[in-house]
């Protein structure tokens, strides 16, 4: 492969991992990482991208200029660029409105001027929060489980498909993801387009910043590393609450398969996500991170849900395996034992990022 490739949110959790795994895998690319810097921590990740041979531009998707008139003319747009938290969108929906949604159109654009490939970074926010939490589930000793027969269309035991219904609330950041993948297919339609769109779910590993609101495996790690109280949050306050987790490893092997097989996807929708062998609820969670750190924190309970909290999300990939042969390699405790060598080989490099967050 032989391309100009911009990926906007480059310096970003996400973005980082892709650039460099794309980097390793084909040296005669051109990647550029587009980033405003804007979360904590991603400025560690521009000499990184560096060192690799990869261009970062300082820039905002929001900012009409920086990125139709930034002279970037890609053959390939990832488009990682988001503010990814749900509870951000409830105190700063404007901020949040024109970096997801403006955002994206400004990618589109540059896409039709230089007729680019797009593989855009949805989410599972997308499906409706009501909907999700009024799903049939059982209590185990440490999880709720989804029962296997609902009633609703695109969910069994496997977990949420792309066909699950789309009507509903889902949250000003959800809302916002899907507001872009309408227009991006409407760009898809008038101009020829050849795009990609991935819903994701919790994507993590080694480099990602986690906090309260946003990459929780990560937080959870952090805080039994670092020695920080947690609570469980909601739906009673037991942390049986469920999520699937996808190592980024994992993620960075799927776009290279949808790159090299863009023909095959274009115009796509795919449910991405580590599925139900690696979902974890929180309880889980805290018992592998203390395993592995070797540490015991204290644990507070939270009764009140917080605004668009889903109680159980699993992300059935059966879609894009069938269509790529792709499927998750890494285990849940392998994802953590990965986050844990990280944080102690960097220990005095992210320790006042964790501090601060």
């Amino acid at each position: 492969m032989d391309k100009r490739i911009l990926i906007t949110g480059g310096a970003g959790f996400i973005g980082a991992n892709l650039g460099l795994g794309l980097k390793e895998r084909y040296r005669t690319c051109e990647i550029i990482a587009f980033d405003n810097l804007k979360r904590r921590g991603s400025e560690l990740n521009v000499p990184r991208l560096q060192r690799a041979g990869i261009r970062f531009v300082h820039g905002d998707v929001r900012n009409r200029e920086d990125v139709i008139e930034g002279g970037l003319a890609p053959e390939l747009i990832l488009e990682c660029s988001a503010e990814p938290s749900v509870l951000a969108g409830y105190s700063s929906p404007e901020y949040m409105l024109n970096t997801n949604v403006l955002g994206t159109i400004h990618c589109l654009e540059l896409a039709r001027r230089h007729q680019a490939d797009m593989i855009f970074l949805s989410t599972s926010r997308v499906y409706p929060v009501a909907l999700l939490n009024q799903l049939q589930t059982k209590e185990t000793a440490t999880r709720l489980v989804l029962e296997e027969e609902q009633g609703v269309p695109g969910c069994s035991s496997h977990g949420i498909s792309e066909d699950f219904p789309l009507t509903g609330a889902r949250s000003l950041y959800g809302a916002t993801k899907l507001a872009s993948e309408l227009v991006m297919t409407e760009y898809a339609a008038a101009y020829g387009l050849r795009t990609i769109i991935n819903r994701c779910g919790v994507i993590t590993g080694p480099w990602q910043m986690g906090k309260v609101d946003q990459g929780v495996f990560a937080l959870w790690v952090a805080a039994h590393y670092f020695g920080r109280s947690l609570s469980y949050i909601g739906h009673g306050g037991t942390g049986k609450q469920v999520r699937d987790l996808l190592h980024i490893a994992d993620f960075v092997d799927l776009i290279d398969l949808q790159i090299a097989r863009f023909d095959v996807l274009n115009g796509q929708v795919f449910n991405v996500g580590g599925g139900l062998s690696s979902s974890l609820s929180l309880q889980e969670t805290t018992s592998l991170c203390r395993d592995l750190v070797g540490q015991q924190i204290d644990i507070g309970t939270i009764l009140e849900d917080r605004a668009g909290d889903v109680k159980v999300f699993i992300t059935d990939h059966r879609h894009v395996t069938h269509c790529t042969g792709w499927r998750p390699q890494r285990e849940p405790r392998e994802t953590l034992a990965d986050i844990v060598d990280w944080m102690r080989a960097s220990d005095s490099l992210v320790r006042p990022i964790f501090e601060g967050l």
